[in-house]
């Protein structure tokens, strides 16, 4: 038997009791689902087909399954257990934004068809953490949803716990994808865009964020990597296209030729003029 409780918040939770008959006729056919589910198998035994992938079912299993992934279960007898369903923008609406990438990690930590048998030591406290779930799904108090997005993301993270140091390599991965991002939006736009704020807009981050992310990837900070783009593309025109200074500030979109000559001194040391006579000396030494 399964009681469902439903209380109008994008989280599901129901308490596995027993499979009778009926219940297991339906539960034999696939169900295909558009939401996160954590199946937590208190005791009882079974089978579960997660997009054709068996699984064996025993005391203590958790069951994890992504949106839209087949699943079929079948059970051997009672189950005793919980099902807990929920959508990705519940467990992290109103997150600040390096909580929320955070918890992304949490989620994307836990295998795809992810199935693990729970340690005895940690058995208790996520039982304990499931019933004050339902207590409190079970009322109207203040900050309800507040109360029950936090007990699901200790909830997870135990069972992420359980797939060790994957959270790290997650984090790791979208660091290294996310300043990979900004250094081809920066090749891309450089001449349109020079302030790390217009790049993290792009990347849907906050300045700070991105700075911080793009600065522990290579280094440097994020405002280096835009002001050295531009400074290549100012020394090659220098270089190779014969163009003076004027023509080259505007290609690179600067109106003012004094804030050009600053910026290109800032980031170099030495003055356009004089790079340019360089670079023309060295060019007629060669």
């Amino acid at each position: 038997m399964l009681h469902a409780i439903n209380k109008e918040v994008p989280l599901n939770i129901q308490i596995i009791e027993n499979m009778d008959d009926d219940c297991l006729q339906s539960a034999a056919k696939p169900d295909w689902h558009r939401c996160f589910e954590v199946l937590y198998i208190v005791k009882g035994k079974g089978i579960c087909l997660i997009d054709l992938e068996k699984f064996e079912i025993s005391d203590n299993m958790i069951l994890c399954l992504r949106p839209d992934q087949v699943r079929q279960f079948q059970a051997n007898g009672d189950i005793l257990g919980y099902r807990i369903s929920f959508t990705e923008s519940f467990f992290s609406i109103g997150e600040q934004e390096d909580d929320l990438m955070y918890q992304s990690a949490i989620i994307e930590s836990i295998p795809r068809s992810a199935c693990v048998a729970l340690q005895n030591d940690i058995t208790n406290d996520m039982k304990e953490i499931l019933k004050k779930m339902i207590i409190e799904f079970d009322n109207d108090c203040l900050f309800r949803t507040e109360m029950l997005r936090r007990y699901l993301k200790i909830f997870l993270v135990y069972v992420a716990r359980q797939f060790e140091d994957s959270v790290d390599k997650i984090m790791q991965t979208r660091n290294i994808e996310m300043a990979q991002k900004f250094k081809t939006l920066v090749d891309k736009n450089f001449i349109t865009k020079k302030t790390v704020a217009e790049y993290a807009a792009m990347l849907f981050v906050t300045p700070n964020y991105l700075n911080t992310v793009v600065k522990k990837m290579t280094g440097y900070s994020a405002r280096y990597h835009i002001r050295q783009r531009i400074v290549l593309e100012a020394k090659r025109k220098a270089t190779h296209s014969g163009l003076c200074m004027k023509e080259i500030a505007y290609y690179l979109g600067f109106m003012d030729i004094s804030h050009f000559s600053k910026y290109f001194k800032n980031a170099t040391g030495i003055n356009f003029s004089e790079f340019k006579k360089e670079t023309y000396l060295m060019q007629i030494a060669d």
